[in-house]
């Protein structure tokens, strides 16, 4: 397969996972080109074990995964808020929420977003490993297996997981509907 074909075929794929594991565009955007750096700089190696979608969000799901290490080691950690780039009447602490290629119908309700809105705060409020496993089984749908695939663990170890980071997600949603 060639760069562009890659390129073509999955940078929408990752820049989308991106935005769902960061909350906002610019660090989607930011993430998703390290991402896709690192994966055509690894394509002449992709064995064919799995797919090549699956590879393409291991290495993303990796990539934002040594990036929160890194901002956390550093003390950057939410400290630091690119909301504002999004002009003055933006909310800093507001995540984007709009993937590309957004099939939501154009007269969505409002009820709707501003639902959307809030899982997608209480979702930044998951640790990492949480909000990898929710993000990848609730949103993009992915199988258990393939969820085992992109994070390199066992199935059950998968499920396990995902019950604990579901059972924290809905105690942060009740909190807010309190």
């Amino acid at each position: 397969m060639s760069e562009q074909d890659f390129l073509e075929q999955h940078s929408e794929l990752v820049f989308n996972l991106a935005l769902r594991l960061t909350g906002n565009r610019v660090d989607a955007e930011d993430l998703a080109q390290d991402a896709l750096i690192r994966a055509l700089r690894a394509l002449p190696k992709f064995r064919g074990d799995s797919k090549l979608s699956t590879w393409a969000y291991t290495i993303t799901v990796n990539t934002w995964k040594n990036r929160v290490r890194a901002e956390k080691s550093r003390g950057f950690w939410k400290t630091i808020s690119f909301g504002v780039l999004g002009g003055p009447d933006k909310d800093p602490d507001e995540p984007d929420w709009e993937p590309k290629g957004n099939d939501a119908p154009i007269d969505e309700n409002l009820e709707q977003e501003g639902t959307a809105t809030v899982v997608q705060k209480a979702l930044l409020q998951l640790d990492a490993d949480d909000r990898a496993i929710v993000v990848l089984r609730e949103i993009d749908e992915k199988s258990y297996g393939e969820i085992a695939e992109v994070l390199g663990l066992p199935e059950g170890t998968v499920k396990s997981r995902l019950f604990r980071a579901r059972a924290k997600l809905k105690t942060i949603l009740e909190k807010v509907n309190a």
